[in-house]
């Protein structure tokens, strides 16, 4: 048995507690290696290896588990591969498993797949998943800044109820979709991923813990076009159970949406989740709860968390370079948003060209805020027009103009804001304005706040309505 920095959430477990994890991993079921070239793949790179992969993991996984071996240097050209309980596939250094475009190669949604499996680990020393995202797209559009995809595209990772999944020291890249993708999953280590996906791509968010529970997302190192990192609970057929108790430290991200993200989806409950001690070097929202529907979401943190630049992008990508983004209103006309309360945002520096927002419904407000050491400077350095919120997704086409303030608090209850500092950069915008707005929040309290507006000679530092 070996033992790894886990945390196993037990309930009434503190976020305190998910700082310091750890967590027995119970380990594979046998020790012996199939190495998948004795399974007849050939790894140039040309030739559909997926059958000679899958019957190497079946062999596996038949005498009670093992390590599959992808060897050094080689490239297998495959479609959707099925692990299996008591596996660790394992990528040799130089090994690349490269996503087949034939749509015919994949049964499932991703290229590497698990249903219902126990004890899987996915490894790297060197190796690397290329998704070869471009051959899954149509035409590119210089005004939206993006690549329309094809009909077909897999996801890179596609993981169901799985549970004591290690995935470490991974590398992929190119991801036509959504990269590690996981759903009701539990008991999970997400260690040391790099991710290097295009900046134009659409929707191929890095790493997505959907209706999970006890999962550790640490020391990763993600680029790409969709949102980064995200906790959310997608509405299903059948019931996956909530998402709660997930902790992401020390992670760097690059993103032209969302850095660090509960939701959008949000039809299940979310509770208990984490986020510190992470760098978010360019996107396009820092800190970000989008919650749309009917499920409930409550204690999330995020803390010590730099944000290098959260900037505006082509209007197509969601985002209009919010520092922070915490709101609740329904995804449709008729929709339902369940409550959202107990967040917490600690020790936040952010560079960015739109405000740190609050914001909630008249007749449900966010309630239980607390701002606290959070740093905000104001600055305009892209092209993109500002003056804007953005509220997407919404009725209507979600982009709503208004002036910036440094923070924005709307429709909330018991919001205390604390230490707080408001500075403005050095590229005026005439749609800058004060360094606090608030309107109809309930029970608001202000300490050592420390901030003047935009232009002091014409407008006031806080304005309360």
């Amino acid at each position: 048995m070996t033992t790894r920095r886990r945390f196993l959430y037990a309930g009434g477990v503190s976020l305190a507690a998910l700082a310091s994890p750890r967590y027995a991993f119970p380990g594979m079921q046998g020790g012996a290696e199939y190495n998948v070239m004795k399974y007849g793949a050939v790894g140039d790179g040309a030739t559909v290896d997926t059958a000679a992969v899958q019957k190497a993991i079946d062999t596996a996984a038949a005498q009670g588990g093992g390590r599959v071996i992808l060897p050094d240097g080689k490239r297998f050209l495959c479609g959707s591969l099925l692990l299996k309980s008591g596996i660790e596939f394992h990528f040799g250094n130089g090994a690349t498993l490269v996503a087949n475009t034939d749509p015919a190669d994949y049964k499932l949604p991703g290229m590497l797949n698990a249903d219902g499996a126990q004890g899987l680990k996915i490894t790297s020393s060197g190796g690397s998943l290329d998704g070869q995202a471009r051959l899954f797209m149509t035409d590119y559009d210089p005004n939206d800044e993006r690549w329309a995809p094809k009909a077909f595209r897999p996801r890179m990772f596609s993981l169901l109820r799985t549970k004591d999944l290690e995935i470490s020291n991974v590398n992929f890249g190119r991801a036509p979709q959504s990269g590690l993708y996981m759903l009701g999953c539990e008991r999970v280590l997400v260690d040391k991923l790099q991710i290097r996906n295009y900046m134009n791509v659409p929707d191929c968010d890095g790493i997505v813990a959907d209706r999970s529970r006890e999962v550790l997302i640490q020391g990763c190192d993600l680029v790409g076009g969709g949102d980064s990192i995200v906790v959310k609970a997608s509405e299903q057929k059948e019931d996956f159970g909530v998402s709660r108790g997930i902790a992401v430290h020390n992670c760097v991200v690059v993103s032209r949406e969302s850095g660090l993200k509960v939701g959008t989806e949000s039809f299940g409950d979310i509770s208990k989740v984490l986020f510190e001690h992470c760098r978010l070097v360019a996107v396009g929202r820092g800190p970000t709860i989008a919650h749309r529907h009917a499920g409930n979401i409550e204690d999330i943190e995020f803390r010590d968390i730099d944000i290098v630049a959260a900037e505006h992008h082509a209007d197509r990508w969601r985002g209009w370079g919010e520092a922070i983004s915490i709101t609740a209103w329904p995804e449709t006309a008729d929709g339902k948003v369940g409550t959202l309360k107990d967040v917490r945002l600690r020790n936040i520096r952010a560079r960015a060209e739109n405000s740190a927002r609050i914001d909630g419904q008249k007749e449900q407000p966010v309630e239980d805020v607390v701002l606290e050491k959070v740093e905000i400077t104001i600055d305009k350095w892209t092209d993109y027009e500002g003056g804007k919120f953005d509220n997407r997704p919404v009725a209507g086409d979600g982009l709503e103009t208004h002036d910036t303030p440094a923070f924005s608090i709307r429709h909330g209850n018991k919001v205390l804001v604390k230490d707080c500092v408001v500075k403005w950069g050095d590229h005026p915008e005439k749609y800058w304005s004060s360094a606090l707005e608030a309107s109809d929040v309930q029970a608001l309290k202000m300490e050592n706040f420390n901030g003047e507006a935009a232009f002091p000679d014409a407008q006031k530092a806080v304005v309360v309505a």
